[in-house]
């Protein structure tokens, strides 16, 4: 769909979609689609220029790290007129990169341009983007080649949702990574969650039922800033899942622990890959 096309397509009423309930998948950069059908200010054009720009930046920077498929996972109503946590814009995508043996699930949308927002200090949204890599996506909740569907069935999608809506809740992370470094995260009711209760083996999960995460470390193998894109540097931050008692540790040490995880992590050959069937470091 060329770029004339969405702008059309973004200010008509939408076709209801067979997808799985509230999800629906869609090109990277298509915008949310207002029910009633009127004409563009310049502002609205210039606003979705942006975002076409950004998700276009964000694309190339995929396509160098693995596959990316062309369509990301979305919803057919934004989880903000819901409810939900508020991003930049009402876009809230997950896009699938396909690399070698391990899937990327990441966040499309965080670093928007905030919607109804001009002037000069505008950027791009919260200028970071979220994602996790792993080996360890069930077969089942893989889709083939071309369809990323199944993946809203994965532990994946559920944990970055949730680190995602926290994230975006708090205005964003860039202040708190710039002066920390590493952070971690605390994801509640993992019993609640299908997809985390069934794929996560038991020691992932604390005895009060949460998940943990490093948010910002280990660095990744790969370029994650992005100084091309339309208003600002946008920075890709990888989210780590870690053990209960990996947990437990930094929930006694703060920042140093955190500091050390990672660091052991590295040590152990791990990095920023999320995997099942190892071992904890700590």
């Amino acid at each position: 769909m060329n770029f004339l096309e969405k702008l059309l397509n973004a200010f008509k009423k939408p076709t209801p979609q067979k997808a799985e309930p509230g999800l629906a998948s869609s090109e990277p950069g298509a915008a949310e689609q207002p029910c009633s059908q009127y004409q563009p200010t310049e502002a609205q054009l210039a606003s979705i220029a942006l975002m076409e720009a950004g998700a276009a930046c964000l694309d190339r920077h995929w396509q160098a790290v693995g596959s990316c498929e062309a369509d990301v996972l979305g919803f057919a109503i934004s989880p903000s007129f819901t409810g939900g946590p508020h991003w930049p814009s009402t876009r809230q995508a997950y896009r699938i990169v396909r690399r070698n043996e391990r899937i990327i699930l990441a966040t499309e949308g965080l670093s928007d341009p905030f919607d109804g927002v001009q002037g000069d200090d505008l950027g791009n949204g919260f200028e970071m983007e979220l994602f996790i890599e792993t080996p360890d996506i069930p077969t089942h909740a893989q889709g083939a080649v071309g369809d990323v569907s199944p993946f809203a069935d994965s532990w994946t999608f559920e944990l970055l949702r949730c680190v995602a809506g926290t994230v975006a809740d708090a205005g964003g992370y860039r202040s708190r990574l710039e002066r920390y470094g590493v952070l971690s995260l605390e994801l509640p009711g993992v019993s609640q969650s299908r997809a985390m209760s069934e794929q996560l083996p038991a020691h992932f999960v604390s005895a009060d039922d949460c998940a943990g995460v490093l948010i910002g470390g280990p660095a990744a193998d790969f370029p994650t800033r992005l100084d091309d894109m339309p208003l600002s540097p946008v920075t890709l931050v990888p989210v780590v899942l870690i053990t209960a008692s990996e947990l437990d540790y930094v929930r006694n040490g703060g920042a140093q622990a955190r500091e050390d995880l990672a660091a052991r992590l590295n040590a152990a050959g791990l990095g920023h890959v999320s995997h099942l069937q190892r071992a904890s470091v700590i």
